[in-house]
């Protein structure tokens, strides 16, 4: 019989610095997500156990309807902030009589969303084929160390060498370790033995333990996994049954026109207008949700034949309308596009399916994780940019 590889990810609800962190966005995706779809694509493992104290955790990860992952709910003194991350480990091996001693337990972190399938399934291969008992990835540090008596650890500073010619130091960057059952069982240790080192990119020296280290990883993610994230907005993008749009800064530049009288002009995009249609012909039911209380969008939204249109709507009560148009036509918020561009889209941004913004939005919105940043200004055809990428994907 061959020997199986399980993968084991903990992920508990505690965390001091970043509330239910396991399960904030990064990318668009829960971060236990990245980890796990990264050996979901791996082919040596075989199996992935999530062990969690939370139950909002295990709902999300149970969510993602993944092939080889299952939730192991871990006892709550193995979840505590000065539990040890092998005593969750040893829970799990003594709570499942099936697993035996040689089978291969890979310990994988979920603060490490930049380790990917090949990393794993390079890692295994190599741990398979030396004479090693244990393995653990790292990255060549080419930092200078000192020691607290003023003496260098591991450079002359009288002959200063260049990076390039540094050959640095190895770091564990803690994305994973990999041993067996039987030697963690035997040494309490997630490593023993004679230890190999699996050298990863050094991007990947990253964790995400603290808030400021979000934007920093995300930067990294979007650099280093380009084809993923490209596949996720396609995914998104085939999913929209309603296409939604804020007035001011989106459909208009957001100027405000005043004649002498008083009377206010606003100036429309003829191109935003034909996207309406198109919209409409394919099958794509639309609407308007608008701070603003006017006559003159009422007007606009009639020539453009919305299916719906809410003014007077502001912060909540934008994502209140869209919930309402979601019961009346049976969607769920994923299946909608909104396009926001001020802080009074927020709460609806972070709550569709695909929110966009144009160009010109301002920063809080082109900050949201999700958010698909348009090349069009608002007035300047973002919603027809918006919905000629939609249409392409049907």
């Amino acid at each position: 019989m061959d020997t199986p590889t399980i993968a084991f990810v903990p992920v508990r609800c505690g965390s001091k610095s970043i509330p239910f962190k396991n399960i904030q966005l990064l990318c668009g995706k829960p971060l236990v997500y990245w980890s796990i779809n990264a050996l979901e694509n791996c082919p040596s493992i075989d199996q992935i156990v999530v062990a969690t104290d939370c139950a909002a955790i295990a709902e999300v990860v149970l969510g993602f309807k993944f092939l080889k992952t299952l939730v192991y709910h871990r006892r709550p003194e193995n979840a505590t902030d000065t539990a040890s991350t092998e005593s969750v480990m040893l829970e799990f091996i003594a709570a499942t009589p099936t697993l035996r001693p040689n089978d291969v337990f890979v310990l994988v972190q979920a603060t490490s969303p930049l380790t990917e399938a090949r990393h794993f399934e390079e890692a295994l291969t190599q741990y398979q084929t030396q004479k090693i008992d244990s393995l653990l990835s790292c990255v060549v540090s080419k930092r200078f160390f000192w020691n607290n008596n003023g003496t260098p650890k591991n450079y002359d500073f009288k002959n200063r060498p260049r990076r390039q010619d540094f050959g640095g130091e190895l770091m564990e960057n803690g994305a994973f370790y990999i041993n067996t059952v039987g030697a963690i069982v035997t040494n309490n240790c997630r490593l023993s033995g004679k230890i190999g080192i699996y050298e990863m990119p050094e991007h990947t020296s990253v964790e995400l333990d603290e808030p400021h280290d979000w934007p920093i990883v995300e930067k990294l993610m979007q650099k280093h996994l380009g084809n993923v994230f490209q596949d996720l907005v396609d995914a998104r993008l085939s999913n929209i049954k309603l296409f939604l749009t804020d007035v001011d800064g989106v459909l208009t530049d957001g100027s405000m026109y005043y004649t002498e009288n008083g009377d206010e002009l606003k100036r429309f995009h003829t191109h935003d207008g034909m996207a309406f249609e198109l919209l409409r012909k394919a099958g794509i039911k639309t609407g308007i949700i608008t701070s603003e209380q006017t006559q003159m969008v009422v007007r606009r939204a009639t020539k453009l034949k919305a299916d719906y249109v809410f003014q007077g709507k502001r912060h909540g009560g934008k994502l209140a309308a869209a919930r309402e148009i979601c019961a009346q036509e049976n969607l769920s918020l994923a299946q909608v596009a909104y396009v926001g561009d001020d802080v009074n889209c927020l709460e609806l941004l972070q709550a569709v399916g695909l929110p966009a913004c144009p160009a010109n939005a301002v920063e809080t919105i082109k900050s949201i994780p999700t958010i698909l940043l348009l090349n069009k200004k608002g007035g300047e055809g973002a919603v027809r940019e918006l919905t000629e990428l939609i249409l392409r994907q049907k």
